[in-house]
């Protein structure tokens, strides 16, 4: 049986920064091929070989037939005996995908916009995510029985003249109705950060909401925190899951008691130090998050708006230059970010979090491959989900709803 990486080499495989999506189909095609939703990709897949097949002095159909069946030798292959589809939108490096491939789900179209994050998701699961989705053919899209999102958080107005999800034309949530609408699948689970039941006042949930109602969806909410599912990450996310016939019941996902940050570190590795002044706190709590608020970087006093009383605080207004107790928690790790940003007091020491130890307090396994570029391997994993808590989650959706 011919192995993923061996056609890979072959076909000379490397993600492109191209809005073509061929080797997408390409793809998509060998992780589908059993079970009829490769007719979706084959056309352009063909298409794809085809222009290449002057250096590989073959005809294009009959050498995609020779590939299969293919052996995936890559840290998370695809299921082969599979109990439910799912689709992975805004798809990062995998932490939906994960879980639910655990769980016995078989994962039929993915889409990710970032170039570097489709080259980890490739590394990873032998597949390339379907790029830009405002420029998505949705046709393509096959029937699946969960569609997945951590989409992005945009503003946008509400008409109030009841054109369903026609009032958020020009965000991206538009694009996963559209695909809800033309496939209908089972399951709608999405992800969002915490500002978004405030966000617009409280009217972009609400209006997510009601057209996922309009679409024939009951919906269920709920703001959770990833440090009650093992993780020492003070990291609170909106879920939103949507049924055709019941509400999902939050209440039967199981919890943790929440960890500390400490069992999670490396014993033998870079660290980067802190090397400028800094004062420890002698007198501390542990907040009611988790967190250990432990010591301040010694940065300039800011002078002007600073209350009597309060001159210390000034110094840590904002979150780089807190320093946090590894007894703790972690806060949240942020996404846009590309050099790790918070700083722990760890062994009588303060330094920054190992990208390995970032990957770690987001429960992705230590197989897991990162791609050759520290700057976007921090981005990445701060952009994703947790993986411990999607997958509880999963296993209730599968439980509850399918």
């Amino acid at each position: 049986m011919v192995t993923y990486s061996a056609v890979k080499k072959n076909l000379n495989i490397e993600v492109e920064r191209t809005d073509d999506n061929g080797l997408a189909h390409l793809t998509h095609y060998f992780q589908n091929h059993t079970n009829g939703v490769s007719q979706h990709y084959k056309e352009p897949a063909i298409k794809y070989l085809s222009q290449r097949s002057e250096d590989l002095h073959l005809v294009a159909e009959p050498q995609m037939q020779e590939f299969l069946p293919m052996k995936f030798d890559v840290p998370f292959p695809p299921p082969i005996d599979y109990d439910f589809t799912f689709i992975d939108l805004f798809a990062g490096i995998g932490g939906f995908r994960i879980p639910m491939q655990e769980l016995k789900g078989k994962c039929v179209f993915t889409s990710e916009f970032n170039y570097w994050v489709q080259r980890s998701y490739e590394l990873n699961f032998g597949e390339v995510p379907f790029g830009d989705i405002t420029k998505l053919d949705i046709n393509i899209v096959p029937q699946h029985d969960v569609l997945t999102a951590g989409f992005p958080c945009q503003p946008f107005s509400i008409s109030g003249k009841m054109k369903g999800f026609e009032d958020t034309r020009g965000t991206l949530i538009y694009n996963v109705f559209q695909i809800i609408e033309k496939r209908q699948p089972k399951v709608v689970f999405l992800e969002n950060v915490k500002h978004l039941i405030h966000h617009n006042g409280g009217n972009t949930l609400k209006t997510i909401l009601k057209d996922l109602g309009e679409l024939g969806y009951k919906t269920s909410w709920k703001l959770i925190n990833a440090s009650d599912f093992g993780v020492p990450q003070n990291r609170e996310r909106i879920i939103i899951i949507g049924h055709k016939e019941k509400k999902f019941d939050f209440t039967k996902l199981r919890t943790k008691p929440k960890p500390i940050l400490k069992d999670f570190l490396d014993h033998d590795a870079t660290f980067e130090y802190l090397n400028e002044p800094y004062t420890i706190l002698t007198d501390y709590r542990i907040q009611e998050s988790g967190l250990i608020f432990i010591g301040y970087r010694n940065k300039k006093i800011r002078i002007a708006g600073v209350r009597p009383g309060t001159e210390n605080l000034s110094r840590v207004h904002k979150q780089p230059n807190r320093i946090y107790s590894s007894d703790g928690l972690h806060p949240a790790l942020p996404s846009q970010e590309s050099s790790g940003r918070f700083w722990i007091y760890d062994n009588g020491e303060v330094r920054k979090l190992t990208i390995n130890e970032c990957y770690r307090i987001m429960g992705f396994p230590d197989k897991f491959i990162k791609i050759n570029n520290l700057s976007e391997l921090y981005r990445q994993i701060g952009n994703s989900v947790c993986v411990p808590m999607v997958k509880e989650i999963s296993k209730q959706i599968k439980a509850q709803l399918l």
